[in-house]
């Protein structure tokens, strides 16, 4: 309760935290606060930190938003609206999905529709940091709208573990130790490298280096009917043996005379499954994914998140190899959920803007059918020597900017700060009963990515209409 009525004159300039805090008093969202420290189950690299000196409004109402190639002023930013009742009991705020007209969403919608007639799939593509790469939000959203619209698989995963926290909800990985090496965007990398989709791939050489991916025991994920294995064929490269439920399939391999994307396709009845690939020996294999999937209607989410990434790290992606991944998975939205990280880097924003527009105008080109999204950064505080915390400065620069960046492309936004409560909010998550955030002051705990994924969902299907009668 300190903590809000110590900020309401500090946020009363932002017509959003106006409404924010007015709605959170009157709904009783000012229970009794206690410093709790609960160990984050979401295990993620550790963002670079750098402070700056002026503090921003991540929610002031006067941000302005430009859009097309001129950078004429189009749009008066208002900050994003309510969209339901606060709840009583957890924080998180339901907010919609800003953007131009209020039909950001509607590609996404349309696939929902078909999907929820039994005449086609939904498929959801989300890359981002640490958030994401967890799997807890996003796994959230996968159970939700299959649960609702149809469970047509699980989506592309790594077949082997890239590090050693990785994991999905829903399926299970495992993979031989200390047999796999895996490669991502590091500090140093400066030309494009061929990545592929998920920005990482997972690669072995020695005989009998194996990875799994197993459907779940029940329920949502217990079923896939296809197998697509993505892989990547060059000059030089070996064999691999692939193995359903314990028997061979056939052996594939990946040497060709030029490098480029492979793929070894299975069609499986559909059930319960457990898909092996065995490196041969005769050669390194590197892996950028496996579709698990289901050949009925549904919704697909692809979980493509690398601890520590930045927006900007797409464009060290190979660009061939990146587009023609993307379109084969035929995203019907496509989410980027960065900033975060950014929030702590000392790069001039203005180059942060031109990288991004750079990322989002690339994901625009490829599928140009698909809905897109940006979700920004969560709040991030900076701890003062006094042990008090104050806002970070950049974390307001990074929300306005993609902000203007989303609404230029046509993109929908949503805003992580807003969500939180704003500047200064992830103090109260972490000292929330029970903790919604994690010691660090950046991440979320299990119950504050499971409350993301139901505010996200709810934003996701504003607006949604099964007939169709409002397009």
């Amino acid at each position: 309760m300190a903590i809000i009525l110590g900020e309401m004159t500090r946020l009363s300039r932002s017509p959003l935290a106006v409404v924010v805090l007015g709605a959170s008093l009157a709904v009783g969202w000012t229970a009794a606060w206690e410093l709790l420290a609960e160990p984050s189950t979401a295990e993620a690299n550790a963002p670079e930190r750098a402070e700056q000196e002026r503090p921003m409004r991540n929610t002031e109402a006067a941000a302005s938003v430009t859009g097309g190639a001129a950078g004429e002023r189009s749009l008066l930013r208002t900050g994003p609206r309510l969209i339901g009742e606060p709840s009583p009991d957890a924080p998180g705020l339901p907010i919609g999905v800003e953007d131009r007209d209020g039909r950001s969403m509607a590609p996404l919608h349309a696939a929902l529709r078909r999907a929820e007639r039994g005449a086609g799939q939904a498929r959801l593509v989300f890359y981002g940091a640490s958030h994401v790469a967890s799997d807890l939000f996003t796994g959230h959203v996968r159970e939700a709208l299959q649960t609702r619209f149809g469970d047509a698989g699980h989506g592309l995963i790594l077949p082997a573990h890239p590090w050693r926290t990785y994991r999905h909800r829903g399926i299970e990985v495992e993979s031989s130790r200390r047999n796999w090496s895996s490669e991502k965007v590091r500090v140093g990398t400066n030309e494009p490298q061929p990545f592929g989709v998920h920005g990482v791939y997972v690669e072995a050489d020695r005989a009998g280096a194996w990875g799994r991916v197993r459907t779940a025991e029940r329920g949502l994920g217990s079923s896939a009917s296809l197998f697509d294995v993505y892989f990547h064929q060059r000059p030089g490269g070996g064999s691999f043996e692939v193995l359903l439920d314990g028997q061979p399939l056939r052996v594939v391999p990946t040497a060709a005379d030029l490098a480029g994307p492979g793929y070894a396709t299975f069609h499986v009845p559909d059930g319960a499954h457990e898909l092996e690939l065995r490196v041969r020996g005769d050669g390194a294999v590197r892996f950028f994914g496996v579709a698990v999937e289901r050949d009925v209607p549904g919704v697909i989410v692809d979980t493509l998140g690398i601890n520590g990434a930045r927006a900007r790290y797409h464009l060290l992606w190979e660009d061939s190899l990146y587009r023609e991944h993307l379109r084969r998975r035929r995203p019907d939205l496509v989410v980027l959920a960065y900033g975060t990280n950014e929030s702590g880097d000392d790069a001039p924003i203005e180059r942060y803007e031109a990288e991004l527009n750079a990322v989002v105008g690339r994901v625009r080109e490829t599928v140009p059918d698909a809905a897109c999204l940006l979700i920004g950064p969560s709040d991030r505080p900076v701890r003062r020597p006094d042990g008090n915390y104050e806002d970070r400065p950049r974390t307001g620069e990074v929300v306005s900017t993609q902000h203007r960046v989303a609404l230029a492309h046509g993109c929908g936004f949503f805003d992580l700060v807003a969500f939180g409560g704003g500047p200064l909010s992830m103090v109260e998550w972490s000292s929330h009963e029970p903790p919604y955030g994690a010691p660090d002051h950046v991440h979320y705990t299990r119950r504050g990515y499971q409350r993301l994924g139901e505010v996200l969902t709810g934003a996701l299907l504003e607006g949604y209409d099964p007939d169709g009668s409002r397009d």
